[in-house]
């Protein structure tokens, strides 16, 4: 596990719940930064995540919030900077498959205008919406943001057509913030390949011995694995912006 020393750092992690989001609040705490932890108002499972972060002594703090939703992404921002007291990193981490299961890319009816809309919303323009509202204090914080992409938005298959543009647009999202928000912030992303979260854990053990297949380390990313390249982007890599980095074990060699 790499280490870095973010005593008297800020960061926001959206769908800081579970998954990669709640790994990366977990090493941003353990690392000595002070942490936002983003999640649905109505999901009980944040403020529980919150309370046993902080029982091990970790700075650990609540921010609820819909990045899907207008106006309540930017609100959840502003309060979370608030409540810091300011904000260095930002990681958008809130996403959605929008599906329990695959969608094949042949089976276009299954992508409604809604399907679309509830992807676009929360993976792209939620990444917008919080790095917008976070813009001015990551800029005096001599911040960074990193975003957490697919390497379905590389080209490789993703859950849907819709996943997967979802994700190659944040990708596009991150070089063109990195040019905004320069010289002051730095903007980066991560593509995970195949990683055990919640959602791929109710996969059939064949698709989860097909993904382990495809990797040539013989396994897939666990959530801590991703949440390592983003310390790596967040707290170090001073001259590395507009940078996608694939943390696959290998899937796309």
């Amino acid at each position: 596990m790499i280490q870095a020393d973010l005593k008297g750092r800020r960061a926001l992690v959206t769908g800081g719940a579970s998954g990669i989001g709640l790994a990366c609040v977990t090493l941003l705490a353990e690392s000595g930064a002070r942490v936002a932890l983003n999640h649905l108002a109505d999901d009980p499972a944040g403020p529980e995540r919150v309370a046993a972060l902080q029982a091990r002594g970790l700075d650990v703090i609540g921010a609820p919030g819909n990045v899907s939703v207008p106006g309540d992404a930017e609100a959840m921002v502003k309060t979370a900077i608030s409540d810091l007291g300011g904000l260095e990193i930002l990681v958008n981490n809130a996403g959605t498959s929008g599906t329990d299961d695959k969608i094949p890319p042949s089976e276009l009816d299954r992508m409604t205008e809604d399907f679309w809309q509830l992807l676009l919303s929360t993976n792209l323009l939620g990444a917008f919406r919080c790095a917008k509202a976070a813009a001015d204090a990551l800029k005096a914080g001599q911040g960074a943001v990193v975003n957490i992409a697919s390497i379905a938005g590389l080209g490789k298959q993703g859950s849907s057509i819709a996943y997967a543009a979802s994700k190659a647009a944040l990708v596009s999202l991150t070089q063109s913030l990195a040019r905004g928000l320069a010289p002051e912030v730095r903007v980066n992303a991560v593509a995970p390949g195949q990683t055990r979260t919640p959602w791929t854990e109710n996969w059939p053990e064949e698709r989860k011995q097909w993904a382990r297949d495809l990797s040539v380390l013989g396994r897939v990313s666990e959530p801590e694995d991703i949440a390592e390249a983003v310390l790596f982007l967040a707290a170090g890599g001073r001259m590395v912006t507009g940078h996608v980095l694939v943390v696959d074990g290998g899937m796309t060699l």
